[in-house]
């Protein structure tokens, strides 16, 4: 399928790790020009020198914690090397903690708020103006099945990305008048076995023992409740599985899709 997407300027964040990776490169292979956004910068040379050997017709990594606010305009300022901001993935994400919310820590509420859904908006907002004033632009959201059903134990994290999936709608029916258009993927649990995919910034790494510490805590009956099943044979989704969405959406053959929400869940929320 010819997606169109060649010589299109594509803002990835969250870009050198598991789903981020995966969509620059597919980005790469169709021959757009990548804005690389990420907080490792020995992931993000290498992650240059892959997108350019798969055909990038332009690469370039932003060392940005999105996190910052000031981080957008840095992102802005290396997109214009390449051309005017055509397309926008939001792929920033994660949980900072998980456990019962009774047992929660104030402290690190708006951590998870922030990282999943003020990185949304920040970088939403300083992109938009740029596609308003063109006529034309797609934005994708990464949200999670936990906004659909709530993850057990990861209460402001679901809320989070919940909030992402209303934002997204909401946007489309603000922007749709500009010829800009919103929409977002919902994975289910979704790990890369490349090692290549594992950053220093990202949760998944194996240094991070944010999962295994986790792991460690949790009872039978709660890991019982936790328990879902897929239907295609294995339990976790790659990252390859999910990028091909984030191109299509992004792409013209979707130019009468905005404002949709797309679980992409083996069949888990069945």
């Amino acid at each position: 399928m010819e997606l169109d997407l060649r010589d299109k300027v594509a803002v990835v964040t969250g870009a050198t790790a598991n789903i981020g990776r995966a969509v620059s490169l597919d980005f790469a292979r169709e021959g757009a020009k990548v804005v690389l956004v990420g907080r490792d910068e020995e992931a993000g040379a290498r992650l240059v020198a892959d997108c350019t050997d798969a055909g990038a017709c332009g690469a370039v990594f932003v060392a940005a914690d999105v996190l910052d606010p000031a981080s957008p305009t840095r992102v802005l300022e290396a997109a214009d090397t390449l051309g005017s901001i055509d397309i926008l993935v939001n792929n920033i994400g994660g949980n900072v903690d998980q456990g019962f919310f009774v047992d929660s820590d104030p402290d690190k509420w708006m951590a998870d708020i922030d990282i999943n859904f003020g990185t949304v908006l920040r970088m939403t907002h300083a992109v938009l103006p740029g596609m308003i004033e063109r006529k034309s632009g797609a934005i994708v959201n990464v949200g999670s099945t936990a906004a659909i059903v709530g993850d057990y134990m990861l209460p402001v994290y679901s809320a989070a990305k919940g909030a992402v999936h209303s934002f997204t709608v909401v946007l489309a029916k603000e922007v749709g008048q500009h010829g800009v258009r919103v929409n977002a993927i919902a994975p289910y649990a979704t790990i890369s076995t490349d090692p290549a995919a594992f950053s220093k910034g990202s949760r998944f790494h194996p240094d991070s023992g944010l999962f295994s510490k986790g792991a460690a805590s949790v009872r039978e009956e709660d890991r019982a409740i936790r328990q879902r099943r897929t239907f295609v044979g294995k339990p976790f989704a790659s990252p390859e599985e999910m990028s091909g969405m984030v191109l299509f959406l992004a792409s013209t053959r979707a130019s009468f899709i905005t404002g949709q929400v797309y679980p992409i869940d083996g069949g888990a929320l069945l």
